[in-house]
This record gives C-alpha cells, sequence and structure tokens, in this order.
C-alpha cells in the first residue's frame, strides 16, 4: 500500500471566476498566484485552492497528494473504491483523477512531476 502525502488542494467549481475571485481573495487574504480563464489559484499557508469554472465538479474537492497515482488507484479500488475520473495531465506534468468510496464520496489524487 502507498502513502499520502497529504491533502493540499482543494478544488472549487465556480460559474463565474471574475465574481468568485475577489471573494477568495478576501476570505484567504491574498491575491491569487495563478489567474487564467481556466484556472485561478490561490496558496494560503501550503495549501493551493483552486477556482476552476466550466468544470464536471459538483462540489469542493479535497486532492490528496501522492507519489504514484497509479499504484494509489490500484489500492484504493482493490479496497472497494470505484475509479470515476482516469488520470489526466491538468498541465505542466500534473496528473489528476478522482475515485469514489463505498458511499459515493468524491476522493481526489494528484501527483505532481517528479
Amino acid at each position: 500500500m502507498t502513502s499520502t502525502q497529504g491533502v493540499k488542494t482543494i478544488l472549487h467549481p465556480v460559474t463565474d471566476l471574475e465574481k468568485a475571485k475577489p471573494v477568495y481573495a478576501a476570505l484567504l487574504g491574498i491575491e491569487p498566484m495563478a489567474d487564467s480563464p481556466y484556472y485561478v489559484g490561490f496558496e494560503a499557508e501550503g495549501q493551493q485552492i483552486g477556482l476552476v469554472p466550466n468544470s464536471d465538479l459538483t462540489s469542493p474537492t479535497a486532492y490528496w497528494h501522492v507519489t504514484d497515482i497509479e499504484a494509489k488507484i490500484a489500492d484504493i479500488t482493490a479496497a472497494g473504491g470505484t475509479l470515476k475520473d482516469a488520470p489526466k495531465d491538468v498541465g505542466g506534468g500534473r496528473l489528476v483523477a478522482t475515485l469514489t468510496d463505498p458511499d459515493g464520496n468524491v476522493l481526489g489524487i494528484l501527483q505532481d512531476p517528479s
């Protein structure tokens, strides 16, 4: 079984980035470190808080950082989880995937490039 590096990324689906951005900036007390039409990201105390427009996300999703995404998917599915979204590169070699637990809760996993 492979270990995780903890929850370091939480993605929030938004319908309007321009309206959401100042709300999260006020909440976190900082300006975004990444600001594009497809993603706005904040780094607060070592956590990445991302705003994602036009996403399949239906609620905020916590992403557990892992060193081997395929091994972690194998661990979770062997334990009874179900793969929801296969790993995909979201830029710069960063891979993300989602699974669900037996109750349908979404588990995000994320692997940064080595």
